[in-house]
């Protein structure tokens, strides 16, 4: 097999899919965006947390307001009658803007005011903030007198107050709001007290007035009316006038002859324009229309005489007899037409202008009698006329006091109504002392804030969530590397929090320095440990071997399973690599090899790593000679090649850094470390760096079966899984899969799947687990 290696055999290529689609662009992921809710469930609480505190805080802070109501009914009739009309409540009743007007009422600054004055709040501390022995009663009077001062009272109280009117009803609640319980409810009250007060008030005013009015129209009346009586018998006197009765006959004559007159009018004005639309149609309309259907008739045996016509001349020529004698027939007919359209067209035409001439004849003869009419009115005696002008002054003056006396004695009822003090506006329900504030209650305070924190905190997590660019689950991974996932691998860190893998942790991680530049990540985190607690950890790189019942160890044995089984033909050489340091390719590659031995095949693992190596101290063996010393031809291969504590699992450490590694890895003498591994173990494995940082895993893909991905979730940009893809594609490397290190347990499947194994380990005896501790001890 291996002389098929570079020189011989070429690096098959696993088919990459044929488009990737971008992972951002497709459809929403919801459980993505839950399980990300999940693990900043503590974002969530802190923002919850700090809504309820200044929540707390606000409510501490706010003085406590109280708010009192009043509930009024507001009637559009009222109970009087107004002097310069009919019942008002009837004009009021389709008035739309009634309502709104006393709702303004109710809220405007002279109301307030009012208010102030009845309730004389202007001595109340509690109203004012001040105590009443503060200011002397010639201060308070003087503030009263000052509506300066009145008015900003009259606007502070006005603060407090809202007026809400029922829907469909005539209800109207005022609500007023105080720091005081006692005070609420006395200015609800008072304002109620004060519009009913105002209204009486108005009416009565209203009322007064309109009867000072009456009465002064009245007598202004009768003294007009006393004197065009007393001119009109002076005139009669003077002038010795006797009234002819035919001066109405004059009248009723102009009136009937205008009459008659606009009729005339309008029948000439008729008549002209029927001419003139006669002048201006063309004959033929005409004829059609006035010649009772002869010329239509004429029109249609033509047409039947030239279609006969036409037929013929397909068949003989025109001077052919018959022809010419149907020729003859046709020009007669067309010649009767035009005839007798002239005809019609002189005739009907004659005949409306006859019409016309008439109509405008029988206009001038009435307006010729109109001028005369008016000649002989005119002749009529002026004094008549100025005899029935003033008889007809004088009985207009007369109906117009009969009506005014009429409503005067409206008003004198009315004003009897005046001391019942009843009003349109009547109080329905009185408010009472409010027993607790209204505002602020820490219940509501309290879940606003929390809703409002609940929101915020489930706003942040999902923007982080959508801004984090890292690889968290198997899917993501699968969908941006087009690769199956060959193994999902539990962090163990999440496996402490139960309390029984205490033992175990993660190695130090450690970082690339290439080209001036680090690469890698830090997640050391220095702990207190108790006395003696060192000699009790151990690597998580051998727990396949130590304790091979934990979920951990099942992982690593799926992870072996699919890779035996990815592949037709039997996978000798296998490299481990990821896109970026601290990945978990190290602790793979070591526990692959674990149990890979476990099944009784020999199995090598290849510190390729000549940069950063790490393998030699897992296996805590000797790093003074390895791969980096054959290479260099400085040693024989079989003398660098190790055992372990683990059966049939052999390793080739690195040996001292090397200068130049790419150069080493790319010469043929490593092509002859992985001939001879091939032909004496079941199974190599190579450690090499990562894709990204450095050229060494690329240099190696190619001389071996198959290249294992790793990747570490939560931890590798989407953007390195990507580049990483691509690098190992474009040269033709194979990709058996990927592998998902330190991997959180999320709702689904994989809860299950890892709560189930965790449990298993839990249920071990006490005294299988104290054998154990024992073996790792010793």
């Amino acid at each position: 097999m291996m002389e098929a290696y570079p020189g011989g055999r070429p690096a098959p290529a696993n088919s990459a899919p044929e488009s990737f689609e971008n992972f951002d662009g497709e459809n929403l992921d919801v459980m993505r965006y839950l399980n990300g809710l999940r693990r900043r469930w503590a974002l969530v609480l802190l923002c919850c947390l700090l809504a309820a505190g200044l929540a707390a805080v606000r409510y501490s802070l706010t003085p406590k307001e109280y708010q009192a109501q009043t509930t009024i009914q507001i009637e559009r009739k009222r109970l009087s009658l107004m002097a310069l009309g009919q019942a008002s409540w009837l004009e009021d009743w389709w008035n739309q803007e009634y309502y709104p007007t006393q709702y303004r009422l109710l809220r405007s600054r002279g109301m307030a005011e009012r208010v102030v004055l009845n309730l004389r709040l202007h001595e109340d501390p509690s109203f004012t903030g001040r105590p009443v022995e503060a200011a002397s009663d010639d201060e308070i009077q003087t503030s009263l007198n000052d509506a300066a001062a009145l008015a900003r009272l009259g606007s502070r109280l006005r603060g407090g107050l809202t007026v809400q009117p029922i829907d469909e009803t005539q209800l109207v609640v005022l609500t007023y709001r105080s720091t005081s319980p006692e005070l609420a409810a006395r200015i609800a009250n008072g304002y109620a007290d004060a519009f009913i007060q105002w209204g009486i008030e108005t009416r009565i005013s209203t009322v007064g007035k309109a009867s000072n009015y009456l009465t002064a129209q009245i007598s202004s009346l009768r003294q007009e009316i006393d004197e065009r009586q007393a001119q009109l018998n002076n005139f009669t006197v003077d002038h010795d006038i006797a009234l002819d009765p035919a001066g109405e006959a004059l009248f009723q004559r102009r009136s009937t002859l205008e009459s008659q007159n606009n009729q005339v009018v309008t029948e000439r004005i008729t008549k002209e324009a029927a001419y003139r639309q006669l002048l201006n149609q063309p004959d033929e309309v005409i004829a059609n229309s006035y010649s009772d259907g002869a010329v239509t008739k004429l029109e249609e045996e033509v047409a039947v005489l030239e279609s006969e016509y036409q037929t013929g001349l397909k068949t003989f020529k025109a001077d052919w007899p018959d022809m010419v004698s149907l020729q003859a027939d046709i020009d007669e007919k067309k010649e009767q037409i035009r005839r007798l359209t002239r005809e019609t067209v002189l005739r009907v035409r004659a005949q409306a202008y006859a019409e016309y001439q008439k109509a405008v004849e029988e206009e001038n003869t009435i307006t010729e009698e109109l001028r005369k009419l008016a000649d002989e009115a005119r002749g009529y005696n002026s004094s008549a006329l100025e005899y029935k002008n003033l008889t007809t002054l004088i009985e207009t003056r007369k109906d117009l006091l009969t009506d005014l006396l009429k409503r005067q004695s409206q008003t004198e009822v009315a004003s009897r109504v005046q001391p019942s003090q009843e009003s349109n506006v009547r109080i329905v329900d009185t408010a009472i002392m409010p027993g607790a504030p209204f505002r602020p209650i820490l219940s509501r305070e309290l879940s606003q804030a929390l809703t409002l924190g609940l929101l915020i905190g489930v706003g942040l997590a999902l923007l982080l969530e959508y801004m984090d660019r890292t690889v968290k689950t198997p899917e993501e991974l699968e969908k941006l590397l087009g690769l199956p996932n060959l193994a999902i691998i539990p962090d163990i860190e999440e496996t402490q929090k139960r309390g029984y893998l205490s033992r175990y942790r993660y190695t130090r991680n450690y970082g690339y320095s290439y080209g001036g530049q680090t690469y890698g990540y830090s997640n050391d985190r220095p702990s207190k440990k108790k006395k003696g607690q060192e000699k009790s950890e151990t690597k998580i790189e051998l727990l396949p071997h130590h304790n091979p019942r934990m979920a951990i160890c099942e992982a690593y044995r799926s992870l072996r399973t699919a890779i035996l089984l990815s592949s037709a033909e039997a996978l000798q050489v296998i490299a481990v690599t990821s896109a970026e340091p601290g990945e978990g390719k190290t602790a793979t590659a070591g526990n692959l090899g674990v149990v890979m031995a476990q099944l009784g095949r020999r199995v090598l693992i290849i510190d390729a790593d000549l940069r950063r190596p790490r393998m030699h101290k897992v296996f805590e063996v000797s790093n003074r000679h390895g791969l980096v010393n054959y290479l260099t031809g400085q040693v024989e291969l079989e003398k660098v090649i190790q055992g372990t504590v683990v059966p049939d699992l052999f390793m080739l450490s690195s040996g001292p850094i090397p200068p130049n590694p790419s150069e080493l890895l790319s010469a043929k003498p490593m092509t002859d470390v992985l001939r001879y591994a091939s032909q004496h173990f079941d199974l190599v494995i190579v450690d090499t760096p990562p894709v990204l940082p450095v050229a060494d895993a690329v240099i190696l893909g190619p001389q071996v079966d198959g290249v294992v991905l790793c990747a570490r979730a939560g931890v590798l940009l989407r953007d390195d899984a990507i580049h990483c893809r691509e690098r190992l594609q474009y040269e033709g490397i194979r990709m058996l899969g990927a592998v998902l290190n330190r991997f959180r347990s999320q709702p689904g499947r994989y809860t299950r799947r890892h709560k189930y194994y965790g449990i298993y380990e839990e249920s071990r005896p006490a005294e299988e687990k104290q054998r154990a501790r024992s073996n790792t001890a010793a």
